[in-house]
């Protein structure tokens, strides 16, 4: 398989990993289910296409076509954590509070309703810019490790 591909995978699990113990330092509770799950801190996408973007750089040179393809791709990617789907997240807990409220209006009549409760939309979509940003640091480091790890390494023949 492609060794950028490895790079990109390992940073995106890395970042995954990470939420943990972040998460758990804020709020002082382990949720295991957040490797799982998609928002937080770092953002697993900006992480993976800067380690890949990262990697393409170092491994093939700033002025190939790969490397444009991977900054430009990637830069919508990292844009589109942040901007539109952070909004959808923000959409999602009005949504979610709009549901509570129409709950406690029910639960004032006297009228015999059946009503199948839907699932609670996930909240945290999207990221926050520092989260994006923490996502491209790690991303940026992890790809640069990829790139000493797969470095051939030269022999020097001595006579």
């Amino acid at each position: 398989m492609n060794k950028g591909i490895y790079v990109a995978l390992i940073s995106i699990g890395m970042a995954q990993f990470l939420k943990i113990p972040i998460h758990f330092f804020k709020t002082k509770k382990w949720d295991k289910g957040l490797f799982f799950q998609t928002g937080g801190m770092p953002s697993s996408h900006s992480a993976g296409v800067s380690s890949l973007t990262t990697f393409i750089a170092l491994k093939r040179g700033l002025p190939t076509i790969d490397f444009a393809l991977s900054l430009i791709f990637g830069l919508i990617v990292m844009y589109d954590a942040q901007g539109i789907r952070r909004q959808t997240g923000e959409l999602t807990l009005k949504v979610n509070d709009l549901g509570e409220l129409v709950d406690k209006i029910n639960t004032d009549k006297n009228i015999a309703f059946k009503e199948q409760q839907p699932k609670k939309l996930k909240e945290m979509l999207g990221h926050q810019p520092q989260e994006v940003f923490g996502g491209a640091l790690l991303g940026v480091c992890i790809g640069f490790l990829g790139h000493l790890c797969t470095k051939k390494k030269k022999t020097i023949i001595r006579r």
